[in-house]
């Protein structure tokens, strides 16, 4: 299905309703640290539209991660916009939209936020069953801008989910010791939250979903040129994802990285 400009201009205007209207303490949460899930956050057409031409794990797009210990699952090897499939770029291009960027820096309360054209890490994600993702905290710095990330926004293409299938996302406490709650990876929930050296996130419990079903999410980061408040601030250089298993280092031992 294609979708015209002003299909899509309709869909960034009504997503962006329903995520100003998050609810405090129902959509919207400030602690552990600020976070909001919003369900049906697409228009149903759409979201729709990105499960049907999600790519199988079989294609070529797709790089894998194979840490026994801390990350086996598949994200998508995108460099720019024209490596998105045909209807996932027009969700992808409503995330990274100026309404939608306001909407969120409104939600969120972080001013003056940009996407990244590079898809750094970006994309989409898949995890099979057994695959997890260690609790952790994310890298702080994009190198081709110089920027300091901000927020991650995810975007769950699920559905039939049911409980026992596990791979919530798990929010930790700011040592990473304690899940504090678990988010479901329903089709079609948007879950946007702070990412800082606290932010401890994961889903630690390998998955449990039926075989050959994928686990699957739209995932994307935003940065500011301003740096992160200091008390969200642990790590003052740049640094790649840090482990709580790998004593909070990185997967090659450090806690800090180059960016030359």
């Amino acid at each position: 299905m294609t979708f015209n400009q002003q299909q899509l201009k309709q869909f960034t205007d009504e997503s962006c309703v329903r995520l100003l209207a998050a609810r405090p303490d129902i959509d919207s949460f400030d602690a552990p640290f600020k976070h909001v899930v919003i369900d049906n956050f697409f228009p149903q057409a759409l979201a729709d539209e990105c499960l049907n031409r999600f790519p199988a794990i079989t294609e070529p797009c797709w790089e894998s991660a194979n840490d026994a210990d801390i990350e086996i699952k598949y994200r998508t090897n995108w460099k720019s916009e024209f490596d998105i499939p045909e209807g996932i770029v027009d969700a992808v291009r409503i995330l990274n939209s100026a309404p939608f960027l306001k909407a969120m820096s409104q939600v969120m309360g972080i001013q003056k936020i940009v996407p990244d054209p590079y898809f750094t890490g970006g994309g989409l994600n898949v995890t099979m069953r057994g695959g997890l993702l260690d609790v952790h905290v994310d890298g702080n710095y994009h190198d081709a801008s110089g920027l300091n990330r901000r927020l991650n926004a995810l975007v769950y293409l699920n559905p039939d989910w049911q409980e026992d299938w596990g791979g919530e996302l798990g929010i930790y406490d700011s040592e990473g010791e304690q899940c504090l709650k678990k988010v479901a990876p329903l089709f079609n929930r948007l879950v946007v939250f702070e990412s800082h050296d606290k932010s401890f996130h994961g889903l630690p419990d390998p998955v449990n979903f039926p075989e050959g079903v994928p686990r699957r999410s739209v995932l994307l980061y935003y940065y500011t040129k301003d740096s992160r408040p200091s008390d969200q601030i642990v790590v003052n250089n740049p640094h790649s994802a840090l482990w709580k298993k790998r004593n909070l280092l990185d997967k090659h031992g450090n806690r800090e990285r180059n960016h030359d």
